[in-house]
């Protein structure tokens, strides 16, 4: 397994890349806000050869409009970076259904044919939120158990399996290699 993170606004820019393979990056949120870190930690990420995540807070509803800001705010340069669907709550209490996560994936692939689309959620949203059990083209699960044992039979690509200190991935890759050339489609 491959060790990675994801980092937001609330992360620095200088976050610690020793024996990563993968970075997710907050990018947006609905269509109002950009991560003020997001090119610093971009970079970071870049300059440390890891492979590069930007993910998407959706917001229910405006899921064209969304996928175009998310798309024009994000950093993803080529077909070896990965694009995410952060699906949850939001800061108002509501969410996307699940036609609406499935929706915003076709779409972010329908604008994006050459870079892969992934959907975050934690194990509750994934078993007892989602009904269609779509995730585009890979699972990032999140649930706090041991590294790369998530409590779900789904196959998944990421785990996120702690937030102590900072959100701690594994992905479930036999190689950095081989997670370049899945992200980039080989």
């Amino acid at each position: 397994m491959l060790r990675g993170i994801d980092v937001s606004a609330y992360q620095s820019s200088t976050f610690d890349t020793d024996g990563l393979s993968f970075v997710f990056i907050k990018a947006t949120e609905g269509r109002s806000y950009v991560n003020p870190k997001l090119a610093a930690q971009t970079q970071r990420a870049r300059d440390a050869g890891c492979v590069v995540g930007f993910y998407h807070f959706l917001w229910p509803g405006n899921l064209t409009a969304q996928a175009e800001y998310f798309l024009g705010n994000a950093s993803a340069r080529d077909s070896a970076d990965i694009l995410a669907v952060d699906w949850e709550t939001t800061g108002d209490g509501t969410r996307a259904p699940s036609a609406e996560k499935d929706a915003f994936i076709r779409k972010l692939k329908e604008l994006r044919p050459d870079i892969r689309v992934v959907l975050y959620c934690n194990r509750s949203y994934w078993l007892n939120v989602d009904t269609t059990s779509y995730a585009g083209d890979g699972l990032w699960i999140a649930d706090y158990v041991t590294a790369g044992e998530p409590r779900i039979e789904a196959t998944w690509r990421f785990h996120q399996y702690t937030d102590d200190p900072v959100d701690t991935n594994v992905g479930d890759f036999a190689t950095k290699k081989a997670l370049q050339e899945w992200a980039a489609f080989n």
